[in-house]
């Protein structure tokens, strides 16, 4: 390896010097990314804010400055053979990282424009069904548990009812209102 190294020249050994340690950068990123624990691109998954509004504020970012090395320095790398004049060769790294900043900033920013707000309105289980959960005793003796899909997301609610008998796990139910504290009034279907 270090024969490798010394036989590189000075523009080589810088670009090698950039890609590696970015390209190492760049796959951690991903990885957190992929499995929840990234910045999501540095732009605001708030649903409330206005993403275009924020669109510019979001490009000098950790995750851009990595972005940008790595084109660059992957482009001088890749034609540092074809292109003789390192002159040109430094411009057209820079182009490529630009265009690569550009690229993901899209993909981020149309990303954020698909993000939905979490919040879930209780008030649109009324008239919906349910499955119970754990069992809801008779005539508001208590409170049992129903599982139901609301807004593209399943929860699982407090559940009263004024049925005369008790409704057991797997029953069908039907929301018939919501009372102030978030506990669903359900009857059989």
């Amino acid at each position: 390896m270090n024969v490798w190294w010394e036989s590189l020249d000075m523009f080589l050994k810088i670009m090698w010097g950039i890609a590696i340690p970015v390209s190492v950068i760049f796959i951690i990123q991903s990885i957190m990314t992929f499995v929840g624990m990234g910045d999501h691109g540095d732009v605001s998954g708030d649903a409330d804010v206005d993403a275009d509004a924020q669109m510019p504020l979001h490009f000098f970012t950790f995750r851009n400055l990595v972005n940008f090395f790595l084109g660059f320095s992957w482009t001088g790398i890749s034609f540092y053979a074809t292109v003789e004049n390192r002159a040109w060769l430094t411009l057209l790294g820079v182009g490529v990282g630009l265009v690569l900043v550009a690229i993901v900033m899209l993909l981020l920013y149309g990303l954020s424009r698909a993000v939905q707000s979490g919040n879930i309105d209780i008030r649109n289980a009324v008239g919906r069904t349910a499955t119970v959960y754990f069992p809801i005793p008779a005539a508001r003796g208590g409170s049992g548990k129903v599982q139901m899909s609301i807004q593209q997301a399943v929860r699982e609610y407090d559940a009263i009812t004024d049925a005369e008998h008790i409704l057991p796990t797997g029953r069908m139910v039907r929301v018939t209102a919501v009372v102030d504290s978030g506990t669903l009034i359900v009857e059989p279907v």
